[in-house]
C-alpha cells in the first residue's frame, strides 16, 4: 500500500488503460445504413433524397437492390444511379456524419466511369421551335431514339 511520501506508480502494461488515452482504431466490423452513409460521403444532397433513391431502386449494394436501412461495411461496392449518370464507389471508411468534400476521398474509392461529353450524347427528339406538336409517327421516332417502346 503506497504511503503519502511514495512516488506515484505508473500503470503496468498488463493493466488496461483508460479509454480516453487509447488511440481510436477504426472498427473493422463497422456498419452504417446505406442512406445515411451515401449522404455522409456526399453522393446525395440530403438524407431524405438518399432514402427516396433507395426506395426507387436507384441504389445497389454489392449488386443487390438496397433499401434505406441496408447496412454498408468496408469493402462494399455501392452503385448510385441518378441525374443521367451512374456513380460506382467502394466504401473505404464507414461514417454517419457528413464530412467536407475534401475528406470524402478518405472514405470512398470512386470507380465511376467518366461522364459522357456533350459530343457523345445524341440530341434525342430535338424539334424546331414553333414546329407544333409532333405527329404520331414523329413521336414514335422520338421514343425509339430515347430507347422507349411504344404500345
Amino acid at each position: 500500500m503506497p504511503t503519502a511520501g511514495d512516488p506515484p506508480v505508473s500503470p503496468s502494461p498488463a493493466q488496461p488503460q483508460p479509454a480516453h488515452s487509447r488511440p481510436a482504431l477504426p472498427d473493422a466490423g463497422a456498419r452504417a445504413r446505406v442512406d445515411s452513409w451515401a449522404w455522409a460521403v456526399r453522393l446525395f444532397r440530403t438524407r431524405s433524397l438518399a432514402a427516396a433513391a433507395c426506395r426507387a431502386g436507384h441504389v445497389r449494394v454489392n449488386g443487390e437492390r438496397a433499401k434505406p436501412a441496408t447496412p454498408v461495411k468496408v469493402g462494399d461496392e455501392v452503385h448510385v444511379r441518378g441525374e443521367g449518370l451512374e456513380r460506382i464507389v467502394v466504401a473505404k471508411k464507414i461514417i454517419t456524419k457528413r464530412v467536407g468534400a475534401a475528406l470524402v476521398p478518405e472514405c470512398i474509392i470512386d470507380n465511376s466511369p467518366p461522364p459522357p461529353t456533350k459530343l457523345d450524347t445524341p440530341v434525342a427528339g430535338a424539334r424546331d421551335r414553333g414546329a407544333g406538336r409532333p405527329t404520331k409517327r414523329e413521336r414514335r421516332e422520338i421514343d425509339a431514339l430515347r430507347g422507349r417502346e411504344h404500345h
